[in-house]
């Protein structure tokens, strides 16, 4: 963040909480005029630090009501092992994130099903399929206390105001 004004960090918070509002309404609250405001933004999509702009859905609502979180061990973790692994998983649309770890566990992944039953079915049928798995160990969510997209941005880290 070090190349980012308190501006930025500023415009980074408000479109992290609501993408939807208007370079108007975020030059308001962070006392720029519009134009400087839409450059910054622009030059934030650029830069990367705004990867994309989405609507965030609720999984439970739209009948996806089961969440799981797998640790997957492969039989070796060889460049080609990890890629054609992350491939295929990327491949299943109820993984959700594939996170590759060091340590005993190598890879975690995300899943969400609409019951049991149907990661049940993706377990058999999909997961365990994939070449190179040596072992899957499931755990499933009881609940979710805590779940945010918000990364904390912290003005002290700045160094340039």
């Amino acid at each position: 963040m070090a190349d980012l004004d308190k501006f930025e960090v500023r415009i980074l918070d408000i479109l992290q909480k609501d993408a939807t509002r208007s370079t108007i309404e975020i030059a308001e609250e962070i006392g720029l005029s519009q134009a400087p405001c839409w450059r910054r933004i622009q030059r934030l999509k650029e830069a990367g630090y705004i990867r994309k702009q989405v609507a965030l859905l609720d999984r439970k609502k739209l009948g996806l009501n089961v969440q799981i979180f797998a640790l997957v061990n492969l039989t070796a973790t060889g460049r080609n092992n990890i890629s054609e692994f992350v491939e295929t998983v990327q491949e299943f649309p109820e993984v959700l994130e594939c996170h590759l770890l060091m340590g005993a566990t190598d890879f975690l992944l995300r899943i969400v099903v609409k019951d049991i039953d149907a990661y049940e079915h993706f377990y058999f049928n999909k997961l365990s399929q994939v070449p190179g798995i040596q072992e899957i160990n499931t755990m499933v969510e009881v609940s979710e206390p805590k779940s945010t997209t918000e990364i904390p941005l912290d003005a002290s880290f700045l160094t340039k105001a």
